[in-house]
């Protein structure tokens, strides 16, 4: 039997360890981010915030129902403290599944919009917005006038046909926009123009945007639908290839008449279970600073989402100004469901 004072000993040698433990972790200067940005820009984002804040940023990149599978499999043991993800029906689909948990924050609602973040209830939002991009619809200036495409609903006109040019309708920027023609179309009315669209395919849906891109600009096509931020990184492309095609597409802002361009987002949301909660709240509210902001525009040619921050990004900017969608972000991803269907009745595959 060991000695009384031995035994004292020891129990107060593991207090003190556990009590230490304790405080390590507490002081532990770390962030565990998922995220499905996979942008090499993304890099000095990072390394801002970390020169800020001493914060250690441990990153884990994977494609956006890659980084959901995994938390799903994790569960409650997840070490994730901040998801980021692309577009609204991916970021939708995230929330209603129960792995974000709502965030109230002042800075984040006095910079953010209402209409870029996800609500919950009055219980704080379950995402933020943190860029934006436009989808706009490119046409080959020799073959198509572009009086033909001032509208998202033009693409479903007869004298197009043969010549339309987009991604599969099941890729969630595809899901988003459809699903926002059936906010503001009704699902019938939508149908009806996911239909015509469809009619009037030149090939069969493939790629990704810049592909879409380069097929108009190379005849394949007469006119396609890209999210902005890939049309400027061939501008700003030293390629010659890249900006010879430049050169023979327009862009046109669809719906400036009605209710706007079609607008998406990055967003960030705090895990579920986020380990680091603090350091967490603090790089969520990094995303909205002005030098956050201004990475985002100037790396990856995106939009940022506080207004007050001024562009740096010359291609970007020679876009020109335009009348955005008002639809809240939060309502494209509900109604991804519409979408789904929508593409599964009209063959958009």
């Amino acid at each position: 039997m060991p000695h009384p004072k031995f035994s004292v000993l020891a129990a107060a040698l593991a207090l003190g360890a556990v009590v230490a433990a304790g405080a390590v972790c507490a002081q532990e200067q770390v962030l565990n981010l998922y995220s499905a940005r996979h942008y090499q820009t993304d890099e000095n984002l990072y390394a801002g915030f970390t020169k800020q804040t001493g914060i250690r940023v441990n990153r884990i990149e994977a494609g956006d129902e890659a980084i959901l599978e995994r938390l799903r499999n994790e569960g409650a043991n997840s070490p994730a403290d901040v998801i980021l993800l692309v577009d609204a029906a991916r970021l939708w689909k995230a929330q209603v599944e129960g792995l974000f948990q709502p965030l109230k924050s002042p800075t984040l609602e006095a910079r953010i919009p209402a209409t870029l973040r996800g609500n919950d209830d009055g219980k704080g939002s379950q995402w933020f917005g943190i860029s934006t991009r436009a989808r706009v619809i490119v046409y080959n200036k020799a073959k198509v006038d572009a009086a033909l495409v001032r509208n998202y609903e033009d693409l479903a006109r007869p004298e197009l046909k043969g010549r339309v040019c987009t991604r599969s309708g099941a890729h969630p920027y595809m899901l988003s926009l459809i699903g926002a023609m059936s906010e503001h179309l009704g699902e019938a009315q939508a149908e009806q123009w996911a239909s015509g669209v469809v009619a009037n395919f030149a090939r069969k849906p493939r790629g990704g945007d810049t592909d879409q891109i380069r097929a108009v600009a190379t005849g394949e096509c007469g006119v396609a639908l890209t999210n902005t931020y890939y049309l400027v990184r061939l501008m700003r492309s030293d390629k010659p290839a890249d900006r010879e095609a430049v050169e023979r597409i327009g862009m046109v802002w669809p719906n400036q008449g009605s209710f706007g361009t079609h607008v998406n987002v990055s967003g960030a949301a705090l895990a579920r279970h986020a380990p680091h909660r603090e350091n967490a709240v603090r790089f969520i509210e990094y995303l909205a600073s002005d030098s956050a902001q201004a990475y985002l525009a100037d790396g990856n040619n995106e939009w940022p989402v506080v207004g007050t921050v001024k562009l740096r990004n010359r291609e970007l900017e020679s876009l020109g100004a335009f009348k955005a969608d008002t639809l809240p972000i939060a309502s494209i991803g509900r109604a991804q469901i519409a979408a789904s269907k929508i593409i599964d009745r009209t063959g958009w595959r």
